[in-house]
C-alpha cells in the first residue's frame, strides 16, 4: 500500500500523541514533533537515568494500514544495532582467553584468502580490515543472487585496502566474527548471543523475535515502511543466516534499555577494562579516528562512537530508523526505534538529552567549537546584526580564536530550520568575509537572499559562487530561474 505525504500527515496528526494525552511532558511533545517533521509512522522510546528506565514512550502506528498503534508489545527490527550485540559478544570471548582482539584473523579462520589473513579480529569489528563487501551498500543487496555466490564472488575480489588504511563498512567484517564467534564459543553465535546476553537481561520479546528473519511471523512486529519518489511504501527485507551478525536482530525500546542497564551493571562481562574495550574507539594506521560522519566520528568493537571532549557517547545505529545512544560520563542512555528507514533518530537525540543535561542544549552552544560558542552567546544577546564586528572583535581579544567555514555554514542553516532567516543571512555574510574564496560560501547566501525574495542580491551572490566554482550547477540553475522573475 502506497501513502501520499498529505494522507501520512493526516495520519500522523491523528495518531502520535494518542499514547500520551493523558500525561504529555516536554519529552512527549519534543518526540511528536519530531515525528511529524520526518513523517515516522511509529516510535518507541526509552530514557535510562542513573541505572533506572525512567521513561518509555509509545508513539504513532506500528501498521499504518490496519491503524495499530505502537504499544509496549510492539517489536522493531534494530537493523546494524546487532552489531553491538556482537561485540559484546566478543569480548566476552576475549575474558574467556578464546581470542584476542589485536590477533590476527588467520589464528582462527584458515579457508580465507592470503591478503586477509594480516587483518585483526579488532579491525573487523571497526570496519577497518579492508577486506571487500559482500554486499553492495548504495543497493543493500548481496552482490550476486545468494549468499554462497556472493561469497565465491567475494573470495576473488582484491581487497579494498590495506588493513587499518581506511574506514568502510562492510558487512563480510560481520560474517567472518560470526564464524570466528561459532569456532571459539563451540556453538552457534545466535545461541551465544541469547545465552550470554538476551537470557541474562531478561529480553524476552528479542528471544521470541530471532535473528533476522522477518519472512517468518514476529508477534507484534511493526511493519516497516521508506519513501520512495515522495510516497510512503512498506519495505520488505530479510536476513539470510549467514550474515545475521550484521543486521539480524528484533527488540523492544524496553528491552533495549534492559540490556543497556546490564551492561553497564557488568552482568555481562568480570572487567571493567572490558567495557572500555567495548567502546574505546579503533585507531586508523595514521593514529586518527573514522566512523559514518562528523558525529559518529569513530567506531569501537561493534559499537559507532561520539568521540568528542564533551559528552561522548557509544551509539549503535540500525538502518537508518532506529539507535541507542549510550552516554557513559552522564549516566543516560536514550533508545529510539522507529519504523522509518530514514526517520533517523541519531540526528535529535543529542537534543534530547539536553533535556536531562542542560549544557547539551543547542541554545547554550552544544557541539560548537570553544571560538563558536562564545560567539554565538554574545550574539544571542545582542543580536546577529553585528556578526561580522563581533567576530573582529573576538578575534583581537584573543588570538586563537577561529570560525571554520563549515561550523559557520552550518550554524546559519540550523538558524534556517528554526525560521530565523535573517540571523542566519548575517552569518552567511560572516562566512564569506572569513572565506570570500570558497563558492559554497557564497552559495549559501544567495540561498537565503532568495528565501527574503531579495532576488538581485541572490542573484549575485549565487553568480560569485557560479564564478569561483563552475562546477556548481545549482548555483546556475538558480540564476536562471531567479533570472525568469525579473
Amino acid at each position: 500500500m502506497i501513502f501520499s505525504q498529505k494522507s501520512l500527515i493526516t495520519i500522523l496528526l491523528l495518531f502520535c500523541s494518542i499514547p500520551v494525552l493523558a500525561q504529555k511532558d516536554s519529552i512527549d511533545l519534543f518526540i511528536n514533533n519530531q515525528m511529524q517533521k520526518r513523517k515516522i509512522p511509529g516510535l518507541e522510546l526509552a530514557i535510562v537515568r542513573h541505572g533506572k528506565i525512567v521513561k518509555t514512550g509509545y508513539y504513532g502506528l506500528a501498521n499504518i494500514q490496519d491503524s495499530i498503534p505502537v504499544t509496549h508489545k510492539s517489536v522493531f527490527t534494530i537493523n546494524s544495532i546487532t552489531k553491538a550485540f556482537v561485540g559484546v559478544a566478543v569480548i566476552q570471548l576475549m575474558e574467556e582467553g578464546k581470542l584476542k582482539l589485536n590477533a590476527p584473523i588467520s589464528e582462527y579462520l584458515s579457508e580465507i584468502p592470503e591478503s586477509w589473513k594480516t587483518a585483526t579480529v579488532l579491525q573487523l569489528l571497526s570496519h577497518t580490515s579492508g577486506i571487500p563487501d559482500v554486499v553492495d551498500e548504495e543497493e543493500s543487496v548481496m552482490i550476486a543472487d545468494n549468499f554462497n555466490l556472493s561469497w565465491k564472488k567475494v573470495l576473488a575480489m582484491p581487497n579494498d585496502f590495506k588493513p587499518g588504511e581506511e574506514f568502510r563498512y562492510n558487512q563480510t567484517n560481520y560474517y567472518l566474527l560470526g564464524q570466528i564467534i561459532n569456532k571459539s564459543s563451540g556453538m552457534s553465535f545466535q545461541e551465544f548471543i541469547t545465552k550470554k546476553q538476551l537470557q541474562k537481561a531478561g529480553m524476552e520479546k528479542t528471544i521470541q523475535s530471532g535473528f533476522g528473519a522477518v519472512k517468518e511471523i514476529v508477534p507484534h512486529a511493526a511493519n516497516s515502511y521508506q519513501f520512495s519518489k515522495g510516497k510512503l511504501n512498506n519495505m520488505f527485507f530479510s536476513f539470510p543466516p549467514e550474515l545475521q551478525t550484521a543486521a539480524g536482530m528484533s527488540s523492544t525500546a524496553n528491552e533495549m534499555a534492559k540490556w543497556v542497564i546490564a551492561l553497564q551493571n557488568m552482568e555481562f562481562f568480570k572487567q571493567k577494562s572490558s567495557l572500555e574495550a567495548l567502546w574505546k574507539p579503533a585507531l586508523l594506521n595514521n593514529g586518527k579516528t573514522a566512523g559514518f560522519s562528523r558525529l559518529l566520528n569513530g567506531y569501537a568493537a561493534g559499537w559507532p562512537v561520539i568521540d568528542r571532549t564533551e559528552h561522548p557517547a557509544a551509539a549503535p545505529v540500525g538502518g537508518g530508523r532506529s539507535a541507542v545512544f549510550v552516554y557513559p560520563k552522564d549516566a543516560l542512555s536514550i533508545i529510539i526505534l522507529t519504523n522509518l528507514s530514514g526517520g533517523s533518530p541519531d540526528v535529535f537525540i543529542d537534543e534530547l538529552a539536553g533535556l536531562f543535561i542542560p549544557d547539551m542544549k543547542e541554545a547554550n552552544g552544544f557541539g560548537m567549537s570553544p571560538s563558536g560558542k562564545s560567539m554565538k552567546l554574545i550574539l544571542d544577546k545582542t543580536g546577529y546584526k553585528n556578526a561580522i564586528e563581533t567576530a573582529n572583535k573576538l578575534k583581537l581579544k584573543n588570538k586563537d580564536f577561529t570560525l571554520t567555514e563549515d561550523e559557520v555554514n552550518n550554524w546559519g542553516y540550523k538558524l534556517i530550520g528554526q525560521k530565523r532567516l535573517k540571523d542566519a543571512l548575517e552569518l552567511f555574510k560572516l562566512n564569506v568575509s572569513l572565506y570570500p574564496s570558497s563558492g559554497n560560501a557564497f552559495d549559501s547566501l544567495g540561498e537565503t537572499y532568495a528565501e527574503l525574495e531579495e532576488n538581485e542580491l541572490a542573484i549575485k551572490n549565487y553568480e560569485k559562487a557560479f564564478q569561483l566554482n563552475p562546477q556548481n550547477k545549482n548555483a546556475e540553475q538558480q540564476i536562471i530561474r531567479l533570472k525568469s522573475k525579473q
